[in-house]
């Protein structure tokens, strides 16, 4: 007789998953994985969520909030990073899972990352742009500096300022220039240092270091307070070869804290120098000014002699005199012209005169009776008395007798 076949196993979805997420937990626990970012998701929970990716497969991943908030950097859709975390399943939907406990990218330091990150984001503000820089006073009323109370920078800001300027009042806001949070403790003392009357700048110090030391500087918190700072802000951050954040933001960016206070303030010797020139180069200008003005002074003095009342009648008189000489010349020249022409106007006049014909032998006959011309026989009748005018002389006569002349 057979025996019967033992039932198979049934299991529940449900415990598939969970035997399968206690397996994966206990024989895998915590790996390291590379590969790159993809369907980065940041919903209000803080928490971020992306695909872990190659080219032969995907992998989900969680970055929950409170790890989230101790990266240095943003992830970025496409950057090849480095996950250590838990490998699990997400039970509810059997995906299989990396919970994420370390996050950085591959092949470039985190910090570097977030420095590149963070530099083009401001610069695409243009918190970086020339048009806003502005120029440092000359000669600052107060110094307001930001750094460690015991570090060299201090020290050699205190000194440079010392020997350039001496007395001038420097105001020192104390912080931590390095550490977590030191970025916080950076950007209050700028506040506090701007908003403090009679402060004419700022120098934002401090040494030398690795850019984990310098992180503080390459920070969003300090470059908004550069930023926001009603005075300039010198940043002379690390050695030459050091380039923050503060110092792309800073108004003027010196190579060495001790560069940054030689930018701060005028040279004493450099003053005085420049002083003995401008009065050297003045007391030329006066003396060339002096000449020039008494050779104005006795231009004028022959100028105003020219032109005294005294020289005035006098050149009036000669004016006058040569106006005279030259009317009575013009007067006798037009007299003696208009004789001439008198002259010849006459002789003309006489030879066209009736009387010119007189002294040929004719004569003007008239009646005396009325003056009348005798021109033809029918003038007269016998009895009248005529007036006969010949050269020189004038006859009278009487008609006795009228005879017309036959041609």
């Amino acid at each position: 007789m057979a025996e019967a076949s033992a039932e198979p196993r049934v299991y529940g979805v449900g415990e598939v998953v969970a035997g399968v997420k206690q397996l994966l937990e206990s024989r895998v626990g915590r790996v390291w994985v590379v590969g790159e970012v993809r369907n980065l998701g940041r919903p209000s929970s803080g928490h971020i969520y992306f695909t872990l990716a190659d080219d032969r497969g995907q992998l989900r991943a969680a970055l929950f909030r409170g790890t989230a908030r101790r990266l240095v950097f943003e992830p970025e859709e496409g950057l090849e990073v480095l996950v250590y975390g838990d490998l699990t399943v997400f039970e509810p939907r059997g995906d299989l899972q990396l919970v994420v406990r370390r996050l950085e990218p591959r092949g470039v330091g985190a910090l570097q990352v977030a420095f590149e990150q963070l530099r083009r984001r401001l610069e695409s503000e243009g918190l970086f742009a020339a048009a806003r820089k502005r120029p440092l006073p000359t000669h600052p009323e107060r110094i307001g500096v930001v750094t460690s109370p015991t570090g060299a920078a201090l020290r050699d800001v205190l000194e440079v300022t010392g020997r350039r300027w001496p007395g001038i009042p420097i105001l020192v806001a104390p912080t931590r220039v390095q550490g977590h949070g030191a970025e916080q403790e950076v950007a209050a003392a700028l506040d506090t240092l701007t908003g403090r009357e009679g402060v004419s700048l700022v120098l934002l110090v401090r040494g030398g270091g690795s850019l984990e030391d310098l992180q503080p500087f390459n920070t969003e918190e300090v470059a908004r307070a550069i930023a926001r700072s009603p005075v300039p802000v010198v940043a002379g951050v690390g050695h030459e070869v050091d380039v923050t954040i503060a110092d792309l933001v800073a108004d003027l960016r010196a190579p060495t804290p001790s560069a940054a206070a030689e930018l701060a303030v005028p040279d004493r010797g450099a003053l005085a120098g420049d002083l003995r020139a401008r009065w050297q180069r003045l007391g030329r200008a006066l003396r060339t000014r002096l000449d020039f003005e008494a050779a104005r002074l006795t231009g004028a003095e022959s100028a105003l002699r020219a032109h005294s009342p005294a020289a005035r009648l006098s050149l009036q008189r000669e004016r006058l005199s040569a106006a005279s000489r030259a009317l009575g010349a013009s007067v006798r020249a037009r007299v003696g012209s208009a004789r001439h022409r008198l002259g010849e106007a006459g002789a003309r006049l006489g030879s066209l005169s009736p009387l010119a014909v007189l002294g040929r032998g004719y004569g003007i006959v008239r009646r005396s009776v009325d003056g009348a011309i005798v021109r033809e026989a029918g003038d007269v009748q016998g009895g009248d008395e005529l007036s006969i005018r010949v050269d020189r002389a004038e006859i009278r006569a009487e008609v006795r007798s009228v005879r017309p002349r036959t041609e």
